[in-house]
């Protein structure tokens, strides 16, 4: 089987090629099969206003793509060129290794995958932004 699985918990919320669909009371898991389909968790969602530093503002791009608000060819060179921007400040293995995660994703089209990885930056730039609130 191939395509991306989508693993909902009750109630929860996807936005699926313009239509918001809700799950039932139970855990489900959807396969979806048709490829390029515009596809965004809703609990994933970064609101525009909130969309206040480097790492949030490169997912909200990445959302636009997947919610099809944007279309992935123009906005795949300024993304890569946000990743580049926060390689040079996020130096560590490992924001090192989900930057590039990102990079691949994004260049094989699998922009789901590339949200996925770039969001598991936002804790490490919550700290450090908050580290530097404090100095």
């Amino acid at each position: 089987m191939s395509g991306l699985v989508l693993k909902l918990s009750p109630k929860e919320r996807v936005l699926v090629n313009g239509a918001v669909i809700e799950n039932g009371d139970r855990r489900s898991r959807l396969s979806i099969m048709t490829p390029n389909a515009h596809i965004l968790r809703l609990r994933d969602a970064i609101h525009p206003y909130e969309a206040d530093t480097p790492v949030k503002r490169a997912c909200y791009a990445l959302q636009l793509v997947l919610s099809g608000d944007s279309d992935p060819k123009e906005v795949e060179l300024n993304l890569l060129r946000r990743i580049e921007e926060l390689s040079q400040v996020l130096t560590d293995i490992d924001s090192r290794q989900q930057l590039t995660l990102t990079t691949t994703a994004i260049l094989e089209g699998q922009h789901y995958q590339g949200l996925k990885a770039l969001r598991a930056l936002l804790p490490r730039e919550e700290r450090l932004l908050a580290a530097a609130r404090r100095s």
